[in-house]
């Protein structure tokens, strides 16, 4: 197989699960120029019509569906819609995810079951749903987007649900690789530095100088740079590659 090949994802189909805005519409638009049908998963059906529709003005393949991901039932209704509307699934980016901004002194209750129940319960969920199915069909590719906050304590904001939602999220991924490697089953996590998205204020001056002016390449990265990645850990190109956190942060966690 000639290099290049080995990213083509031609005839494959493609979950994004929060797949209409930011990392994940950016995700959705890099398989699709891969050559994958892609359904955009979200709980906002208008947006997800829009970046659908903007996908197949351009030439692509897309839909959208409805996801609440913290619900089992809407995870297998969405799988069912999307194997009868563009077959089984080969490919799943959990990428669904929600952050607060908080000390850990005083974060509700609440608050820390919605992160954990968004980032860790709901993307188990779909793993664990998309999984049983490719074990069935022989083989596929699972990407769980993790974060550099697994490996570090972000400053100078505290989010303390979120850094520990982020490592379950990175050990989970090593633990479904392990177990359905000989399935043909490869789950590998995406660690994202600070990208500039509406999740993420990098432009703010108190946010700025220990996320960007501290980091070696001092700057942020733009959804559409990480794009490749996907690609890359969603194709052949990556065949040999299971278990592992691809960490794409500007050298960030160096210091």
């Amino acid at each position: 197989m000639a290099v290049l090949d080995a990213f083509d994802l031609t005839g494959k189909t493609a979950v994004v699960t929060g797949g209409n805005t930011g990392l994940g519409e950016a995700f959705a638009k890099a398989l699709v120029e891969a050559g994958a049908g892609v359904a955009l998963a979200a709980r906002t059906r208008e947006r997800s019509e829009e970046v659908a529709e903007e996908i197949q003005a351009s030439g692509g393949n897309a839909i959208a569906v409805d996801l609440d991901v913290t619900d089992p039932a809407q995870v297998d209704g969405m799988l069912e819609s999307v194997t009868e509307r563009l077959g089984p699934v080969d490919i799943l980016v959990n990428n669904a995810g929600v952050c607060y901004h908080r000390p850990a002194a005083e974060v509700p209750l609440e608050e820390w079951h919605d992160v954990f129940d968004v980032n860790v319960h709901g993307l188990w969920h779909c793993a664990q749903a998309v999984g049983r199915r490719m074990i069935q069909n022989g083989g596929g590719t699972i990407i769980n987007i993790g974060s550099i906050s697994a490996m570090i304590v972000n400053r100078p904001q505290w989010q303390p649900a979120y850094n520990a939602s982020k490592a379950a999220v990175h050990q989970l991924t090593k633990s479904l690789a392990a177990e359905w490697a000989p399935h043909n089953v490869r789950v590998n996590a995406l660690a994202p530095g600070y990208v500039k998205t509406a999740m993420s204020p990098v432009d703010e001056p108190q946010f700025r100088r220990h996320w960007i002016e501290d980091a070696p390449m001092q700057r942020y990265a733009t959804p559409e740079e990480l794009g490749p990645s996907i690609v890359y850990l969603a194709s052949d190109a990556s065949s040999f590659m299971t278990g592992s956190i691809l960490v794409v942060d500007g050298g960030y966690t160096l210091f």
